[in-house]
């Protein structure tokens, strides 16, 4: 069974992995995986011809195998797969809490009565069949309880803590008790130990939460069979023996009261914002504009509810910052928190979701772009210089400004400013002071994206390459295959967030594509588009052109994989031309004219997953949340 639990965690990874790529419920894909598993273990371990452990191993390779293959081949893959390890036990909702109880409600009167059954099946099938308990039912039956432990618990502790506690804590409970039920109280009680304890040494050490339940879960079974080792060897009984349950109780309480010892190290910890609910996956949302009325709404887009966040006159264009969206009005712009955004810590990623609320504007003219980090939000107008805003004043709903930056565009990264220059980009303080130039020169620069691997700012001979750490900057050049035109040069770059593939139009000449990873433009001859984004690594190149067809190219080979047609109508000259936004999991294409926002699944040949028709007419967008 041991064998069993580990095979079934990872053996639901083929289930998660359909799941997303179809935009269906992982549990249900969970379930459905752990369901065939399941068969297939019971199923094999009828036949003769080989041991049960032979059967669960073949299963257990073959469905991770599946799985993993699923998930390589969509390198977009929605599915954090730190969080399908390890969860995120710091984002339980009330409904994952529901999906526990109701497996609590099944669990326990199913184990009282198939109590007998279990245990004559555990010991002797043989003498469980002479007694008349069907040793082969109680095995399936338990064999569903561990399905439904596992299933139930992975979306908010993941596969491997799930199996950690489905093994470590009554292991440990075996060394201190000899009956059956006494170690399943102790080690349900481990188990409330370790995660007690995985979470205060998780805060105070600033490590992944589940993962240190899941070391402690262990580090308790180490510590029980060592007190249980010196219990035997000095042979203590009567009194003595108090005083060593005692040594036991204390070495499982060190951890616990060494953690009490240390202050917290951040007032606010893992990017959380008063007033904030951490959720356990994206909160993609949408901040649409009528560029007629003024009109500004917040779609969220799992509840598909929208927020009325006011009017906007003249809205001319709006930019994002992965949260804020800033939406050019009359000489001023108008900055919208659209209550969704994540907050990267490499190793994990932490969602949050709020009320979608106006927070004010700040002076300018036309947004260039928008940026910023947990300190400092640069908005660039289109005059070339930037204000710096107050970001945690922003999170609290108001408007401050930190100060203003001439003549550039500047771009938060590694807690310092990159302000792009006449001919240079030199790094800042956040408060605005110099600290050095990028030696590399880039001229004229229009257009810039924040990657993994660094800011690129778009120059006249091709990209600039700006990454840092630790206040060390370097800059790196990818240059253009050939020499462009003004024209034909990448002026407005887009990729999805996180994504080291970016787009951007190419004149009249088609798209380009850049990747950054492999430092290689490629031109794609399309001809002229309205539109462009890329997917990533694996995924399509997404264009739209004037007459409302959407197309899909492979990067690599530069020819069209798909096309549909998703506007209602073709684009005409002098109207705001709609956007392509993407995600890990969709792309989103505003159509004005049909007052709708079409979902594009760009892994199923651009099929429109689903139409949010919208009482206003959505001629600008931006994608936040992500």
């Amino acid at each position: 069974m041991a064998f069993l639990g580990d095979a079934m965690s990872h053996g639901m990874l083929p289930g998660v992995a359909i799941a997303s790529l179809l935009g269906g419920n992982l549990f249900v894909g969970a379930a459905a995986s752990a369901g065939v598993m399941a068969f297939g273990v019971t199923a094999l371990g009828r036949t003769r011809r080989f041991s049960q452990d032979t059967g669960i191993g073949l299963l257990f390779v073959g469905m991770l195998a599946l799985g993993v293959i699923l998930v390589s081949h969509s390198e977009s893959f929605a599915v954090d797969l730190t969080a399908f390890l390890f969860g995120d036990v710091l984002a339980v909702r009330t409904q994952d809490l529901w999906h526990l109880a109701i497996a609590l409600a099944v669990a326990v009167p199913v184990a009282l009565w198939g109590h007998r059954a279990f245990v004559a099946m555990s010991f002797d099938p043989r003498k469980a069949q002479t007694l008349g308990l069907r040793p082969r039912l109680a095995h399936a039956v338990l064999l569903g309880l561990v399905t439904l432990a596992i299933v139930a618990s992975f979306q908010v502790v993941g596969t491997l803590l799930v199996f950690g506690l489905l093994i470590a804590p009554p292991a440990a409970a075996t060394y201190w008790a000899s009956r059956i039920p006494t170690i399943m109280l102790g080690a349900a009680v481990l188990g409330v130990t370790a995660t007690v304890a995985g979470l205060l040494v998780s805060w105070h050490a600033g490590t992944a939460a589940g993962a240190t339940i899941a070391l402690v879960a262990v580090a308790l079974f180490f510590l029980a069979a060592i007190g249980a080792q010196v219990r035997d060897r000095v042979r203590i009984s009567g009194a003595g023996g108090q005083h060593a349950v005692m040594i036991a109780a204390m070495l499982l309480v060190l951890p616990v009261a060494g953690c009490g010892t240390k202050p917290a190290q951040e007032d606010v910890p893992h990017g959380y914002v008063e007033g904030a609910e951490e959720t356990a996956e994206a909160q993609p949302r949408l901040v649409v504009a009528d560029a007629r009325t003024g009109a500004v709404r917040v779609v969220d887009l799992i509840t598909e509810e929208v927020t009325d966040t006011g009017r906007v006159d003249g809205v001319q264009a709006v930019n994002g910052d992965g949260r804020f969206a800033y939406l050019t009005g009359k000489g001023s712009a108008r900055i919208v928190d659209s209550g969704a955004w994540m907050v990267d810590h490499g190793d994990h990623v932490h969602y949050y979701r709020t009320q979608a609320r106006d927070v004010g504007s700040v002076v300018g003219d036309r947004v260039l772009n928008a940026d910023s980090d947990p300190t400092v939000a640069a908005v660039t107008f289109g005059h070339g210089d930037s204000t710096l805003l107050d970001r945690q004043a922003l999170d609290s709903g108001s408007v401050t400004a930190r100060g203003e930056l001439k003549g550039g565009v500047a771009v938060p990264y590694a807690e310092h400013l990159l302000v792009a220059q006449a001919d240079r980009v030199a790094v800042k303080t956040r408060d605005g002071k110099d600290v050095t130039r990028i030696e590399q020169a880039c001229q004229s620069p229009r257009g810039q994206a924040v990657t993994r691997r660094g800011v690129v700012f778009g120059c006249t001979d091709g990209a600039l390459l700006v990454s840092g750490k630790d206040g060390s900057f370097t800059g790196e050049k990818i240059l253009y295959p050939r020499a462009v035109s003004e024209a034909e040069r990448a002026a407005e770059i887009r990729h999805r967030p996180g994504s080291t593939v970016l787009a951007a139009k190419a004149g009249e000449l088609g798209v380009w594509s850049l990747d950054v990873r492999a430092k290689r433009w490629t031109l794609l001859e399309t001809g002229p588009v309205v539109a462009v984004n890329a997917v990533g690594e694996g995924g399509p190149l997404l264009t739209l052109t004037a007459d409302g067809v959407l197309h899909g190219y492979d990067t690599k080979s530069g020819k069209q994989v798909a096309q549909r047609q998703v506007l209602s109508a073709p684009i005409t000259e002098g109207s705001v031309p709609p956007v392509i936004e993407v995600d890990p999991n969709r792309a989103y294409v505003n159509d004005a004219g049909a007052r709708a926002v079409h979902e594009i699944d760009y892994n199923d040949n651009l099929r429109v997953a689903r139409t949010i028709k919208l009482e206003i007419e959505p001629a600008h967008m931006v994608e936040t949340g992500r």
